[in-house]
Order: C-alpha cells, then sequence, then structure tokens
C-alpha cells in the first residue's frame, strides 16, 4: 500500500486497529484463513456487526477476502502492518536518543551533586 503525503495509508491502518474486536479478528487470521462464522465465534457480535468490522479491515488493505463456492475465506495481509511498524520506529529511535541524553545529563547531574 503505497503512503500518500498526508499519510492517508497509515490513517486507515490505525483506524482499523484502533478496535479491539478488529485486533483480536487479526489476531485469529494471523493464526489461519477462516470464513466469516469461524471468525464471529468467539465474539458476541452478531454476524452483521463482525462483517462491519471485517469491511473496515478490507478497507485498510489488512485482510483480503477470496471466494470459494459459495464459503467467503478471508486472510491476513501483513504490508500495512509493516508499513505501520516503519513508522513507528522512526519514533522509537527519536525516543531511545531521547531518553540516551536524559540518562547522560543524570549521570552528569549526579556527578556535580558529589
Amino acid at each position: 500500500m503505497v503512503i500518500d503525503a498526508n499519510g492517508r495509508a497509515l490513517d486507515t491502518t490505525f483506524r482499523a486497529l484502533a478496535d479491539p474486536t478488529r485486533r483480536a479478528i487479526l489476531n485469529q487470521l494471523a493464526r489461519r484463513e477462516s470464513n466469516v462464522t469461524e471468525l464471529a465465534r468467539p465474539f458476541r457480535s452478531s454476524l452483521p456487526a463482525i462483517s462491519k468490522h471485517l469491511k473496515v479491515l478490507e478497507s485498510a488493505g489488512l485482510v483480503k477476502r477470496e471466494k470459494r463456492g459459495r464459503v467467503h475465506l478471508l486472510r491476513l495481509r501483513i504490508e500495512p502492518l509493516r508499513e505501520a511498524g516503519r513508522w513507528i520506529q522512526n519514533y522509537e529511535r527519536f525516543w531511545k536518543l531521547q531518553l540516551e541524553s536524559l540518562d547522560l545529563y543524570l549521570k552528569e547531574m549526579r556527578k556535580l551533586r558529589r
């Protein structure tokens, strides 16, 4: 998925990941592809509610649907998650540098107090 200058693909990915039910569905799909009924089984939601969640995940490119006969199988698409992970890693590096600088500063302050 290509991210435009405004980060719209990331916005869509994070919006889809914001819901705990959708994250749980992705966890199920990480183990194996499933149909809608199998995905809905662990939840107290109706099939139409699960279908709405799946549409959000599909719109974000996180899930791919394949029709095999009368059965719709869904599977996880990892690339949007990789892109989100890369974006988060940039901030991880930033905060690591900030914390290392803070650590050095605090060590210097302790030396001055002695």
